[in-house]
């Protein structure tokens, strides 16, 4: 079984004294999963798959943007996408 695909666009962001890790990873069907982990060791990942790579990015930046980083200390294991 192979290891899946981490996107190229996968980034850490460090924002307000917080630094969160992005990562965006092929789920084997052509598709793209997100999930945001923060400097603790907790994960948020996206419920549903997104189309491109850019799209996960994109979620995920305007997620932090609007939402803040610290809504990211508290793990939401499942988060359906905006």
């Amino acid at each position: 079984m192979r290891r899946p695909e981490i996107s190229e666009l996968s980034r850490t962001v460090r924002k307000d004294g917080w630094e969160l890790e992005i990562v965006i990873f092929e789920d084997g069907e052509g598709k793209w999963l997100l999930a945001v982990h923060d400097d603790s060791g907790g994960a948020t990942h996206w419920t549903e798959p997104f189309e491109t790579e850019q799209q996960a990015l994109d979620e995920a930046l305007t997620a932090i943007e609007e939402e803040g980083v610290a809504s990211f200390s508290v793990p939401q294991p499942w988060r359906p996408p905006n």
